[in-house]
């Protein structure tokens, strides 16, 4: 019979949270994925409303001086309408006394209703070449032109100089402008005309191409005859005066419905309207034109795709020659890139408003630690400032161990060379590694072994609270070195009796490498910085697991340290506040803890802090409206914590979207500028924190660069924490791999 294996041997049961988070890990992934998902969307929701804007990079360029050598001479000395009909560039002119009404760059929310009103007063049609990206923000004024008669052409999707483009992005304009069309008014149309062209004496060589390829794919090119240059604004007589065409001959007219003030078009438009008939002339549309040519050549000569028989020109009862019902994919395809636009057009005005609450709150945040912080430490160090009767009574000093073989001696002998009388309780939580035996093997004086089978850390720190012979107690992790005073300056706040517990000063041991940089530069600027705040305030929310010290009549009045949530530290703070204690700040008692150095093993360590965060808020919700010491914490501490700790770096990454967005669509100097101004005031605060810290300011040159990574972390970390909360997902205690490098600082710890 084969004998039973030793305990230490057998795997050790799972705890009540493990087991809890062992029943939720199928869903760990799907949340992931969906924190991802969701930054993905608003990603892609701004990347597409700069997109609208036509503002990406410096694609709106004019090419000009450029040869004509492969132009036919037909085609530069022809009339303003090309089309390839069997693949043969052929040009129609518009007929004597007539003129065609073009509107570039719309459609526009102000000044297009207005144009339209003034054709529709004169009952006059105009043939609108509008621009993709407009279209699908205001898919309406589309549909609207539409049904009231007037025609439709294609001006590309971002108002691009296509001469420039290549053959494939030629097509892209035109497909993503037409898939505009067909969401917001259900056509498609043959008629295009391209960015910053003119008459058809001015095309070259580099358009020329661009014209060879849509004509091939069925589109009829319009050019102008007559250029009101009402963009230039030269007052109503200059405009007619230019949209005028000479000696009776047709005309097709530009005029523009967007692009800035139109107010002189809109005047203009119906004094030209006026005098025009007064002379005798006519108004159609591009395929009126084209129809009537034909008609008067006995049913042949040049009109392309848009010639086709159609509506007579001034009606808006038919659908013009030139448009095309679009069905089947086109039709859907249309719809969703409006539905896009309607969300990437809400979010980004939402985002907006977001970024100024959110850079009020961190602004307001820094504004206020400076204050507070500055405030506390004169308090603290001024000469009359004092808790009481000096504390040197012995306290215990309690150590939670699981596995801490690295680090154990490193922490037991820098507690042994505590200057303050100590007893050290070591408690084993079932470690497999050893630890107890080496503990017991150090002949430490004052250090005692309690094992236990693996319960968590909470089972571990409340059985060396009944354990411990001294009524203050001092938890400290296995993986921290405390200085020979810390003890001795942690305690002394409990002169004072309303005093229920005191938070030390946990510093990062392992800062020479990036990784430890940026958490020493977090622990002294977030954390400390945070603490003299809360401090003062007298809602303090965490002492660290790192270095605590209690009273330890006022840890069993809260009911000891509870397993309810993965942020034990946080969850017995709340609760002394809550049972009537004052919990206090001690920046002279120092501790060096091991921080983790992988960004796999802080993503875990962080994610825990914050959900568990998040549990012992929830926990103690009911403190929002108690009264006394607990109301205080519920309605001052609760808020500042929540919108401090959750809500404002949930919402930052707005700072970084923002900076890239407005890097890549807005102003890249001035970006950069903002964003170089948020960072001086992050250090401006930093130096200042490390200045009441003493320390070296050397490692806030590691800051920039923490602003690229270290930071965009612990967004996404805080993010995939609110997700798996929103979601009622639990987390088991995931105990980082320590090294045992953190060893007692030399000189003054720096």
């Amino acid at each position: 019979m084969t004998a039973a294996p030793p305990a230490r041997g057998r795997r050790r049961a799972p705890t009540r949270i493990e087991r809890a988070a062992g029943r939720a890990a199928a869903l760990h992934r799907p949340r992931v994925l969906l924190a991802l998902l969701l930054l993905l969307a608003l990603t892609c929701a701004m990347l597409l409303d700069g997109y609208l804007r036509a503002e990406v990079g410096d694609d709106q360029r004019v090419r000009t001086g450029a040869s004509s050598s492969e132009v036919p001479d037909e085609v530069l000395e022809g009339g303003p309408i090309l089309g390839f009909p069997g693949g043969q560039a052929e040009t129609t002119s518009v007929p004597d006394r007539t003129i065609v009404l073009t509107f570039d760059d719309g459609p526009d929310p102000t000044w297009t209703p207005k144009v339209m009103e003034v054709l529709e007063e004169y009952d006059v049609p105009g043939t609108f070449f509008v621009v993709g990206s407009m279209v699908s923000r205001h898919p309406g004024i589309v549909e609207d032109l539409v049904d009231r008669g007037h025609e439709i052409g294609v001006h590309t999707f971002t108002h691009v100089d296509l001469s420039y483009q290549s053959a494939s992005r030629v097509t892209r304009e035109m497909e993503q402008t037409q898939l505009a069309l067909a969401g917001a008014a259900g056509i498609t149309t043959t008629l295009f005309r391209a960015p910053y062209s003119s008459g058809p004496d001015a095309v070259d060589n580099y358009s020329w191409q661009v014209y060879q390829q849509l004509g091939e794919e069925g589109y009829t090119s319009v050019f102008i005859d007559t250029d009101s240059e009402d963009w230039k604004e030269p007052g109503v007589a200059k405009i007619v005066e230019g949209a005028t065409p000479e000696d009776g001959e047709g005309a097709s007219v530009l005029f523009h419905d967007s692009g800035g003030d139109r107010t002189q078009t809109v005047e203009a438009l119906a004094e030209y309207i006026e005098e025009m008939r007064a002379q005798g002339y006519t108004f159609t549309t591009v395929s009126g034109a084209m129809a009537e040519q034909r008609q008067s050549a006995g049913g042949s000569g040049a009109g392309g795709p848009g010639a086709a028989a159609g509506a007579p020109a001034g009606t808006g009862d038919q659908l013009q020659a030139s448009h095309r019902p679009a069905t089947g994919t086109t039709l859907y395809e249309g719809k969703a890139l409006l539905a896009a636009v309607a969300v990437a057009e809400w979010t980004v005005p939402a985002l907006s408003a977001g970024l100024a609450i959110v850079g009020a709150a961190v602004l307001g945040r820094f504004g206020l630690m400076l204050v507070l912080a500055r405030r506390h430490h004169r308090q603290r160090n001024g000469r009359r400032f004092g808790w009481g009767p000096p504390v040197t009574r012995p306290v215990s000093v309690i150590v939670p161990a699981y596995n801490e073989k690295e680090c154990i001696e490193n922490t037991l002998r820098s507690l042994a060379g505590s200057t303050h009388p100590i007893e050290i309780v070591v408690v084993d939580d079932g470690s497999t590694d050893g630890t107890a035996e080496l503990a017991e093997g150090l002949g430490l004086p004052g250090v005692r072994v309690i094992r236990q089978e693996n319960a968590g850390k909470p089972a571990a720190l409340n059985h060396g609270i009944r354990s411990a012979r001294h009524d203050i107690v001092v938890m400290v992790d296995g993986d921290t070195v405390f200085e020979p005073d810390t003890v001795g300056r942690l305690v002394q706040a409990f002169a004072d009796p309303s005093v229920g517990a005191v938070a030390g000063n946990a510093k990062v041991g392992n800062r020479s490498t990036l990784i430890g940089a940026w958490q020493h530069i977090e622990y002294v600027m977030g954390f400390n910085l945070d603490r003299r705040m809360y401090d003062l305030l007298r809602c303090m929310p965490t002492i660290p697991g790192a270095i605590g010290a209690f009273r330890r009549e006022a840890v069993l009045q809260a009911g000891g340290m509870s397993e309810d949530t993965l942020a034990e530290d946080t969850d017995i703070t709340i609760a002394l506040h809550r049972a009537g204690w004052r919990v206090v700040y001690e920046e002279h008692a120092r501790a060096w803890t091991e921080a983790p150095r992988s960004l796999r093993q802080l993503w875990s360590q962080r994610y825990r802090w914050s959900y568990g965060t998040m549990q012992a808020l929830w926990k103690h919700r009911r403190s929002l409206t108690d009264k006394g010491p607990s109301g205080r914490f519920g309605r001052v501490g609760m808020p500042l914590v929540v919108l401090f700790q959750i809500v404002t770096p949930v919402c930052a990454p707005l700072i970084d979207v923002f900076t890239v967005y407005s890097m890549l669509f807005v102003d890249f100097g001035a970006a950069l500028l903002a964003w170089l101004a948020v960072l001086g005031v992050q250090l401006v605060c930093a130096a200042y924190a490390f200045r009441l810290d003493r320390e070296k300011y050397r490692y806030l040159l590691m800051m920039p660069l923490q602003q690229f990574a270290y930071r965009q972390m612990m967004y996404l970390v805080l993010i995939h924490s609110c997700v798996t909360a929103l979601t009622g997902g639990r987390l088991r205690w995931q105990k980082l791999k320590r090294t045992g490098e953190v060893g007692m600082p030399a000189g003054t710890g720096r």
